[in-house]
């Protein structure tokens, strides 16, 4: 048994009917691989990830954490389906599936995770008539998004050539060891309340490290403090989030956005995908006449996992709060905002323990956690609460090379990821051989019309770039 995190846990106690806590992707394959191929190549390096063949078991009472344990009645069938999309099979047929199979919980009575196999691609721009699309699911409380990457990675091969595939082989079957007994896990539940609390004078240390390290730099180094949780202002997208999920993607060249890093001096890939999200938002809602004075704040997640770590598959991340610059309406002040924020939230970043958001969530009561969850959605707390932060943009990279799965080219890929009350958007953004794609979720609610949202990201881009290009003129003259 592998009992989850902490940080892991807090991604099913946040789970309800209208709030999934999967992570997902829609992967476009060139080529027509048949549904019976795909099922049997998966089928053939399932064993590589032994998370897929876990489910959860839980302790009774919810006195502790669940636990990782091998499904004694795995069936890929369970977990492998295949579809179609109707006619014409273009992209507005793809974001509406998207859209309906994001909604859906995964079940908690097998391994937390789905793929279907999407054919009938017929008119979608970038992608030739026949390529089809795999869409996965896969519950947070299992990956972060860079494990998830990861997974992936594992499915996918460098070569076209299917004799190169790389074959990992099969384990020997072994002896699936009886589930414990509710007597066994009520035994280590008892023991971890009482060794639980002995690691907080340790955390608080920490804590009180770091708090001594960030008045250093902001009374000697005078440099201001990065934002904190819940100093986000108020907009409808910090209301409560309804089932049924909206999502949609823009696709970039990468050489486009890279091009854009040269128009600030020190600035990074992110920050530019920071003021494309920036300038959308405060389009979208200026249009709405919802902008609200003060900039919004997005919470980045920052990947804490080693850069050749095979550790556990869960969430090991940490989070910086930065300042969007919505309230700026030249674009490239804008950038040039999001550039300082993000490089002072990096400076406090290395400052704090690396690991607090996830030490922190080790000594969360599973149970009192969950009522806690139920009760803040039940009783509307989201509407009397000011709002942690406004978005969530996480920024993925993935290999710059071309991927195949068994010979096919993968030739995109878009995120999803999961929203919850009080905070109803979130922008996952991957970057994979030459293309990034920004990936909108959020709920009916919420945004309605986020095409419309996607198309302001398009429009987000032409607008830097053509700030750009007139700092490059006046500077010529």
């Amino acid at each position: 048994m592998e009992a989850l995190s902490g940080l892991d846990a807090s991604f099913l106690y946040l789970e309800t009917p209208k709030m999934p806590m999967h992570i997902g992707s829609i992967a476009m394959l060139e080529g027509t691989i048949t549904f019976d191929d795909f099922k049997a190549y998966i089928g053939q390096r399932l064993h590589q990830v032994e998370r897929l063949q876990q489910k959860l078991l839980f302790v009774p009472l919810g006195l502790d954490r669940p636990y990782w344990v091998q499904d004694p009645d795995f069936d890929l069938d369970r977990h492998v389906f295949s579809t179609a999309l109707p006619k014409p099979g273009g992209w507005q047929e793809l974001r509406d599936l998207a859209s309906q199979e994001f909604s859906t919980l995964l079940s908690r009575e097998r391994p937390l995770w789905e793929f279907i196999f999407v054919a009938g691609l017929d008119t979608i721009p970038q992608v030739p008539k026949g390529s089809v699309a795999l869409l996965s699911k896969i519950h947070h409380a299992g990956f972060d998004g860079k494990a998830g990457i990861e997974l992936m990675t594992m499915l996918y091969n460098p070569s076209a050539d299917i004799s190169k595939i790389s074959k990992a082989p099969a384990p020997a079957d072994k002896p699936i060891k009886a589930t414990p007994s509710k007597f066994t896990l009520l035994n280590k539940a008892l023991l971890q309340l009482i060794l639980r609390p002995s690691k907080l004078p340790l955390l608080i240390l920490s804590s009180a490290q770091s708090a001594w390290k960030a008045g250093y730099l902001n009374q000697i180094q005078h440099i201001k403090l990065p934002t904190l949780p819940f100093t986000a202002p108020d907009t409808f997208l910090s209301g409560a989030v309804a089932h049924d999920r909206k999502w949609d993607s823009t696709i970039l060249d990468l050489a486009r956005i890279k091009a854009l890093r040269s128009v600030v001096d020190g600035a990074t890939l992110n920050d530019v995908v920071l003021a494309i999200c920036a300038g959308a938002l405060r389009r979208y809602l200026l249009e709405k006449q919802q902008l609200p004075e003060e900039p919004l704040v997005a919470m980045v997640p920052i990947s804490t996992r080693a850069t050749n770590s095979h550790e556990r598959m869960g969430n090991q991340v940490s989070a910086m709060f930065i300042q969007l610059a919505t309230d700026v309406a030249d674009p490239l002040k804008r950038l040039q905002k999001i550039q300082l924020n993000t490089l002072v939230g990096k400076l406090y970043q290395d400052m704090a323990a690396a690991n607090s958001l996830k030490s922190y969530a080790e000594l969360i009561h599973f149970g009192l956690a969950s009522m806690a969850t139920r009760l803040y959605s039940q009783l509307l707390l989201a509407k009397r609460i000011p709002p942690p932060f406004n978005v969530i943009i996480t920024n993925v990279p993935g290999p710059q090379t071309p991927f195949y799965l068994a010979g096919h080219k993968l030739l995109f890929t878009m995120g999803m990821g999961p929203i919850y009350d009080g905070v109803g958007l979130i922008i996952p953004v991957l970057s994979y051989n030459g293309t990034l794609t920004i990936s909108p979720t959020s709920c009916a609610k919420l945004m309605p019309d986020i095409e419309l949202f996607c198309r302001y990201i398009r429009e987000s881009v032409n607008e830097l770039e053509m700030a750009a290009v007139n700092i490059r003129q006046a500077t010529t003259l």
